[in-house]
């Protein structure tokens, strides 16, 4: 398999090095980066080049990766869309924006997008997904009521976010889009519906400059994790714009509704979720690694501890990131017809998360009905 790749940071050479190990003959024939930082992972004498444009028609890969930071995925989409690339995998968040959202629409209709497009939002190959969708086929929670779910990262990885580009709205889309999308997706799934009204508050109360000393012990671990490009030191003096702390709330079309909370500096990290249904409901947390399905009359359908040696948990995300592997190589191999999460799934996602900061910003209730209209004008689930 030949792949071209754009953005040589960590996420993109650690997802390539997982299908280097899952087809061994993967030849990495061509990067566009102007600063890789992780390059070195991929091997070496990768043939470097000064466009996108240049590389994919230089090249003819099977594969192109887009793993630049999320301000510069439209344009490399673009590239890759208009190309004669057969497939191509973008990681999340797509793209930044709403009017960003309806030209990538415009050009996945033009350019057979929906099944040349994969994407990167590995929380649907999880195994809590895996079970969780099995119960939900065969009916075991019915009609999908209210759900409450968070993700909550610890001052580590907090710090990072306010000392890397992801600090910068104009480049991340902001925090809610680029870290939260992948919740959003899931809850979109399980409730096989989209948010129609939205509301959501919060701001800065942690990482701001009152609490900006801190122990020897306490600057370590803030800076555990490095930044390589537009990245600061301090994450209490920091020039971002992003938020340390939300709360949404969601109605969805199916008139199920949500309440979902994000905060960047807890000490002891979860990600749980808890989806009540009309016969039963399922409470899991993807950190803390179990999942629990119980029906309406109390009996247990599932109670899963993927902590346990019964579990592949290899890797990052809980061991998604070799699943999602796994199956991007079967419907590359044509040896399945499609996989769990889409390029349209993902788009659906982002606008979730932005009518989120749309709705925090202005105080206000929002509603969607306009907006995916239009998004449904480009008929991308036809």
């Amino acid at each position: 398999m030949r792949v071209a790749l754009t953005g040589a940071g960590l996420r993109t050479a650690s997802v390539l090095s997982i299908l280097k190990q899952a087809v061994p003959a993967t030849e990495f024939v061509g990067y566009f980066d102007p600063s890789p930082s992780h390059l070195d992972k991929l091997g070496r004498d990768i043939p470097r080049f000064d466009s996108v444009e240049t590389m994919l028609s230089t090249t003819k890969p099977d594969l192109f990766f887009v793993g630049s930071p999320n301000s510069f995925h439209l344009e490399h989409l673009r590239a890759g869309l208009q190309s004669d690339v057969p497939h191509i995998f973008t990681e999340k968040p797509v793209v930044i924006s709403i009017p960003e959202t309806m030209e990538l629409a415009r050009l996945l209709r033009e350019h057979d997008g929906v099944r040349r497009v994969m994407v990167g939002l590995v929380l649907r190959y999880s195994q809590h997904m895996l079970d969780l969708r099995r119960a939900m086929n065969e009916g075991v929670l019915g009609p999908i009521a209210s759900l409450e779910a968070n993700e909550h990262i610890g001052p580590y990885h907090g710090s990072f976010f306010m000392r890397d580009w992801r600090r910068k709205t104009a480049l991340s889309g902001g925090f809610m889009l680029e870290k939260c999308c992948h919740d959003l997706d899931l809850y979109n799934m399980i409730t096989g519906s989209r948010p129609v009204q939205v509301a959501s508050f919060g701001g800065r109360r942690s990482f701001v400059p009152e609490h900006a000393q801190t122990t020897s012990k306490e600057q370590e671990i803030l800076q555990v994790k490095k930044t390589v490009w537009e990245g600061t030191d301090d994450p209490f003096h920091a020039d971002g714009d992003i938020v340390d702390h939300q709360t949404a709330i969601l109605a969805y079309e199916t008139g199920a509704s949500m309440a979902f909370h994000t905060n960047i500096n807890v000490p002891d990290e979860h990600r749980r979720f808890c989806v009540i249904g009309a016969k039963g409901m399922a409470e899991g947390d993807f950190l803390r690694g179990y999942l629990k399905i119980t029906r309406r009359d109390g009996s247990v359908y599932a109670d899963n501890d993927y902590t346990s040696d019964q579990y592949d948990q290899r890797g990052s995300h809980y061991g998604a990131d070799h699943m999602m592997i796994d199956d991007i190589v079967a419907y590359l191999e044509k040896r399945t017809e499609a996989l769990p999460v889409s390029i349209t799934d993902a788009l659906e996602a982002g606008v979730a998360a932005l009518a989120l900061d749309e709705a925090r910003m202005a105080g206000t209730l929002l509603d969607l009905s306009e907006t995916w209209a239009e998004f449904d004008q480009f008929g991308l689930r036809d």
